[in-house]
């Protein structure tokens, strides 16, 4: 009985913090960092801020803990893939698909990028990890560079071009909508044709045709 009562109250300071971060997420999404409070965090989540200072300490760590349970996919994801035992053209094209997999289903993952430039210079970006995808990218096409897979080419700006195809389609929704005025740019439809769209363009970039030259 002891041992079950103990079990519930983990379970339960479990589910309080997921609650506080779904919440800090939405609130760090519309405002970053520096605008966003506590006590509408509080609000949303049916806790105290003395709650959220308990689990977090700070607004900082906090934001810290948001981005690391955002970004823990995409640092993850070289590991999850198994891409070292893939050719690089495939082992990029899962990189691409994971990331814009991720991205499309979290939206609030490219406007806490956004604020996090602005307000931060990217200091908590970096240290969450996310630059991992960069490096993981990198390393990808320089292999394929060594293995005549790829076009020659420079890889870590190629790495920031093809995170950019990435992210861009919901970083710059509220603009980019207006494109496509009679379309739900976040619908399963479009979100599909964006993923084939994103990846034929990458991988058309980055592939040599038999005769050296780059793919047309």
């Amino acid at each position: 009985m002891v041992h079950s009562a103990k079990e519930s109250k983990t379970r339960d300071a479990e589910a309080t913090q997921v609650s506080i971060l779904d919440a800090a997420e939405e609130e760090f999404a519309r405002h970053g960092l520096k605008a966003a409070r506590t006590e509408t965090i509080a609000a949303r989540t049916g806790v105290t801020k003395a709650m959220i200072y308990y689990y977090f300490q700070s607004k900082e760590k906090l934001y810290q803990a948001v981005l690391d349970r955002a970004f823990s996919e995409y640092v993850h994801l070289p590991k999850q893939l198994d891409l070292d035992q893939l050719p690089s053209d495939e082992a990029l094209e899962q990189v691409v698909r994971g990331l814009l997999a991720s991205v499309s289903c979290n939206q609030n993952i490219p406007q806490i990028m956004f604020h996090e430039a602005i307000q931060n210079h990217g200091e908590y970006y970096k240290q969450a990890g996310f630059l991992t995808v960069l490096s993981t990218m990198s390393a990808i096409l320089e292999r394929g560079m060594s293995e005549g897979d790829f076009r020659p080419l420079d890889a870590p700006h190629t790495a920031v071009n093809i995170l950019g195809t990435c992210v861009f389609y919901c970083l710059g929704y509220e603009n980019l909508k207006h494109f496509w005025p009679d379309k739900q740019m976040h619908s399963q439809k479009m979100l599909e044709q964006h993923t084939q769209e994103a990846i034929a363009l990458v991988m058309a970039g980055v592939q040599r045709h038999e005769n050296g030259e780059m793919s047309k």
